[in-house]
């Protein structure tokens, strides 16, 4: 059994808080450039070396990649053989995104009641999606998520006769609907199965995954490519203002599902992707 302070899931939250909102990932670094690079619209290679060039400046400056540093998303995978000391772990992981937030100077998004609209000040409280695994290690993945592609996603409750042309269908239209407000070039995450909040989870965790990874399983990810090639030709591209570059990336996750539902959830997100990773 390894002990572990809660202070310590505290301080790295706020740290990754911060990261992820004046630094790109790697993976998205790389997948921008490249577009950059094979964008075939000129206006279209404007936008993407704009794109570059504002990152270049948030990580110099110190100045947040977008003005919508996001709602934190944090995803917890625990060891079973870690426990905790020093408080709640839930009250924890607040405390970072508050710590972060603040101190990181960062905008501060998130209301305390849907309706009635009153700003917690602070951007919390973070959605916490927690998951057991074995050994005694803990990775954090904090994935701060704007909402003007946020806002664009959908869940499609299919029947398993639509089969996979009813969910290529399903993630064109989340896509072609979303045009240019969810800030493409966009990363596409797909959760297919589960239920109706399963398949949800599936797409948020898959915009985590590296846009340059490819799924395992050899139907998946043919249908990333072919997904990824039918967006890139739909002409939306960078700002939508037309281009071959709709989307650096479709990740795909899923999961066992009812006898009687094809539930397909399509969680789009912007350009600058965030997400950080470490492990404790």
């Amino acid at each position: 059994m390894r002990t572990l302070n809660v202070a310590a899931i505290t301080n790295n939250i706020k740290e990754m808080c911060i990261e992820a909102n004046h630094f790109l990932s790697k993976d998205m670094e790389s997948a921008i450039k490249s577009a950059g690079d094979t964008e075939e619209a000129p206006l279209g290679r404007q936008i993407l070396k704009q794109l570059q060039e504002n990152m270049k400046i948030a990580g110099e400056d110190m100045i947040p990649i977008c003005q919508d540093t996001g709602m934190a998303v944090v995803f917890m995978e625990v060891g079973q053989e870690v426990h905790f000391e020093g408080g709640s772990l839930e009250d924890a992981i607040h405390e970072g995104v508050r710590q972060g937030y603040s101190e990181g100077f960062l905008r501060k998004s998130v209301v305390k009641d849907p309706i009635y609209r009153e700003n917690t000040n602070d951007n919390t409280p973070a959605v916490i999606h927690y998951s057991i695994v074995p050994g005694d290690n803990v990775q954090i993945t904090v994935a701060p998520k704007g909402f003007g592609s946020e806002n664009m996603s959908r869940v499609f409750m299919l029947k398993p006769a639509d089969g996979i042309e009813g969910v290529k269908n399903a993630v064109l239209t989340a896509v072609k609907d979303a045009g240019p407000n969810a800030c493409p070039p966009m990363v596409v995450g797909v959760g297919i199965g589960g239920t109706f909040e399963k398949c949800a989870l599936l797409a948020k965790r898959a915009l985590t995954r590296p846009v340059d990874s490819r799924s395992g399983i050899e139907y998946v990810r043919e249908l990333e490519k072919e997904l990824l090639d039918k967006i890139n030709q739909s002409g939306i591209g960078p700002g939508g203002l037309g281009g071959s570059t709709t989307a650096l990336a479709v990740n795909i996750e899923t999961y066992p599902t009812h006898i009687a539902g094809l539930p397909v959830a399509v969680n789009i997100c912007c350009h600058v992707n965030r997400h950080v990773v470490r492990t404790l």
